[in-house]
């Protein structure tokens, strides 16, 4: 279970690579996106901040083998950070491992046994803290604690919702294609179909 095949590899780095891209763009409309929402409550940014955490969450779910929610939010990271972003190369990059790491724990918390869509919400929600904690240290060292609560609660729902439950269904659409035919998570779907 634990051994890594070359397709899994493979189609963790494809997900990894493609998130990569995704998150660049992110960080292009970031200050669009997020500008209305730190003026209106400083802190619930957070939330829509989720988007770079969907990686990790979704390699997880498509790879189920240990370390794939932590390569796959690590590579998009690297990613990212080749392509260009504003806030430089090994920042981003450790934030996409960090980010990983949440999520990873979750799956490791249930032994990489469970693959449904309330674990799915919890590994989003722990990448969301992960990304909390590690923003709070570097980008708001001595924030007010309104601001700190506030950004720690919008990065676990964003989390949760976007990085968890949307990576869920996305497996499942995928699933049903057939695409994700040599995998466990494939495999499952289509018998829960």
């Amino acid at each position: 279970m634990a051994r890594w095949r070359v397709v899994d590899i493979v189609v963790a780095s494809v997900l990894g690579v493609a998130a990569g891209v995704v998150f660049w763009a992110w960080g292009l409309a970031w200050e669009t996106v997020s500008s209305p929402l730190k003026a209106a409550l400083p802190g619930v940014q957070a939330g829509l901040a989720a988007v770079w955490l969907f990686a990790g969450v979704l390699g997880g779910l498509v790879i189920r083998k240990p370390g794939a929610a932590i390569y796959t939010s690590t590579l998009a990271a690297v990613v990212s950070a080749l392509v260009g972003t504003q806030w430089g190369g090994f920042l981003t990059i450790e934030a996409g491992l960090v980010q990983g790491l949440g999520a990873e724990l979750v799956f490791l918390l249930f032994l990489y046994r469970r693959w449904n869509l309330p674990v799915a919400i919890l590994a989003g929600a722990a990448a969301g803290l992960g990304m909390a904690i590690n923003d709070l240290l570097l980008w708001y060292p001595g924030a007010a604690t309104e601001f700190t609560v506030i950004y720690t609660v919008s990065a676990l729902i964003g989390g949760a919702i976007i990085a968890g439950a949307l990576s869920w269904f996305a497996v499942r659409g995928l699933a049903a294609t057939g695409a994700l035919s040599r995998f466990a998570s494939g495999r499952q779907a289509r018998i829960a179909a």
